[in-house]
C-alpha cells in the first residue's frame, strides 16, 4: 500500500526533470521528463511509509543513513529536482503535510531561558574545529554579501560587515549592543575598524570561549565586552543595536518580546538592524529534520509577523531590504569548503555526521535558490529622522581604510 501510494504523489509531483527511482522490492519507476535525470534506490523496506508520511525527515534520515542511495551521490540533483517541483506545483502532499506542521509552531518555538541555551548548544556547541573547516576566517556563520559576484567568501562576508556599519551610522565612541554575537568577528570589527565600544551577548559556551579569547589577541578587550547570557538580561542604553542571524532562534511566542526589548534598550536617537532569514511567503513552518537535527527551536519568519511584533512594540521601520540569492551563494561556499576537509570533519565525529552535515547545507542552498527564502534586514529607530532622509549613503565610498585594504 505504502509503495503505491509513494508512487502516486511522486506520479502528481515530478514534471520538471527525470526520476528514476528503485524500491525496496526491486521494483523501478520514472517519473517526469527532461533533464536533470536523478537516479535512485531505497533499501530500506520502511521508507516508502516514512517518506508518504513524512518527506523531509524520512529523506534527510535515509540519506544520513544510506539507505536512500543517489547514483554518483547527486544530492544536488535530487533536492534540486525535488525542490523545483515542489516550487512549481500549485498543491502538493508535502505542503499539505507541512500546513499540519505549523499547527504546533508556537508549542516547537516556545523557548524560555533555559531551552533557548539549550537549542543553542545542540548546534553552536559543536566542536569549535568544525567550524573551522568551511567558515571565512573571521567565523562568519551567516549570509555574506556578494556586491561582486566574483568575490572571495572572505570578501563577501567583509562586505556584509561594511553593509551593516554603514546602516548603522557607526560613529567612534558609540555604545553597540551585538544580540548573539557568534565568535565576536561583528563585535570586533565594529570596534577595531569604527571605533565603536561594543557589548556582545551569546548563548553558547563554545562561542563565548573563543570571542573573548579574540578580544584578548587583538587588543580590544578594554573596548569590547563579551558575556554568556541571554539577551533578555541586558539592562541600559545603547546607541546602536545589532543582530545577525539570532532572531531565527528567537520563536514566534517570543516576537514581542523581543521587539520590546530592542525598544527598551535602544537610546533615543539610536538605530538597531536585524539581519534574519525570512520568507517572502505567508508564515509556515520549519522542516521537522532542520528542526530535530540542525537548528531545534528555530524559524525562518514572513514578514508579515515580523512586522506585526515591531508596529506593536512602537518602533519606526526605516529601512527594509531583501537579499535574496545572497546566501545560496553563501552556502555553495560552505558546502565546497566542507567537501574539501570532509575526512577532518570525519575524524572529529563519524560519517553520518558529515552526511548529515553536507544534507543540511546542500537543502539550505537549494531552498534559497528554488523554493522562497531570502534574508531580510530591517533597519528600526524610536524616530524617523534617525537616517538619512535617503539611502545614498550607503553607497557612498566610507568604509574604513582598514576594511577597504582588506579587500
Amino acid at each position: 500500500m505504502w509503495t503505491s501510494l509513494l508512487d502516486r504523489m511522486l506520479d502528481r509531483l515530478v514534471h520538471h526533470g527525470t526520476l528514476s527511482l528503485t524500491m525496496p522490492d526491486g521494483g523501478t519507476r520514472r517519473y517526469g521528463v527532461g533533464l536533470p535525470e536523478v537516479t535512485v534506490k531505497i533499501t530500506d523496506p520502511a521508507l516508502p511509509r516514512r517518506l508518504v508520511l513524512n518527506p523531509d525527515m524520512a529523506l534527510g534520515e535515509g540519506y544520513m543513513d544510506g539507505t536512500v542511495i543517489i547514483e554518483n551521490d547527486d544530492l544536488y540533483g535530487l533536492l534540486g529536482l525535488a525542490l523545483t517541483n515542489i516550487a512549481a506545483a500549485p498543491s502538493n502532499w508535502r505542503d499539505r503535510l507541512m500546513e499540519l506542521h505549523a499547527l504546533f509552531r508556537r508549542a516547537a518555538q516556545f523557548n524560555p531561558m533555559g531551552k533557548a541555551r539549550a537549542n543553542v548548544a545542540h548546534h553552536y556547541d559543536l566542536s569549535g574545529e568544525l567550524y573551522d573547516l568551511f567558515l571565512d576566517d573571521d567565523r562568519q556563520y551567516s549570509c555574506a554579501y556578494f556586491r561582486e559576484p566574483d568575490y572571495t567568501l572572505e570578501q563577501a562576508q567583509r562586505a556584509k560587515k561594511d553593509h551593516i556599519a554603514r546602516k548603522l551610522l557607526i560613529e567612534p565612541g558609540m555604545t553597540v549592543l551585538d544580540i548573539g554575537c557568534g565568535w565576536g568577528g561583528l563585535g570586533l570589527t565594529l570596534a577595531r575598524d569604527y571605533g565603536a565600544k561594543v557589548l556582545g551577548v551569546t548563548l553558547s559556551e563554545e562561542q563565548h570561549k573563543i570571542a573573548q579569547r579574540r578580544a584578548a589577541e587583538a587588543g580590544l578587550s578594554g573596548q569590547v565586552e563579551f558575556r554568556l547570557c541571554d539577551y533578555r538580561t541586558v539592562t541600559g542604553k545603547f546607541d546602536r543595536i545589532v543582530s545577525v542571524g539570532m532572531f531565527e532562534h528567537v520563536g514566534i511566542p517570543h516576537y514581542r518580546e523581543y521587539f520590546r526589548n530592542v525598544h527598551d534598550r535602544l537610546a533615543p536617537d539610536g538605530v538597531a538592524l536585524i539581519h534574519t532569514i525570512g520568507r517572502p511567503t505567508p508564515p509556515g513552518a520549519t522542516s521537522p529534520w532542520i528542526t530535530k537535527y540542525i537548528f531545534p527551536g528555530g524559524y525562518c519568519p514572513a514578514l508579515s509577523e515580523t512586522m506585526a511584533a515591531v508596529e506593536r512594540e512602537h518602533l519606526y521601520e526605516t529601512d527594509i531590504e531583501i537579499w535574496r540569492l545572497h546566501y545560496a551563494e553563501t552556502l555553495r561556499h560552505w558546502h565546497d569548503r566542507f567537501m574539501a576537509n570532509c575526512d577532518k570533519a570525519r575524524e572529529l565525529y563519524d560519517e553520518r555526521f558529515c552526511r548529515m552535515w553536507r544534507y543540511y547545507l546542500v537543502a539550505s542552498e537549494l531552498t534559497f535558490r528554488h523554493n522562497n527564502q531570502c534574508v531580510f534586514q530591517i533597519q528600526l529607530a524610536h524616530k524617523q529622522d534617525a537616517v538619512p532622509l535617503t539611502r545614498d549613503y550607503l553607497h557612498t565610498d566610507v568604509a574604513p581604510a582598514s576594511a577597504r585594504a582588506a579587500e
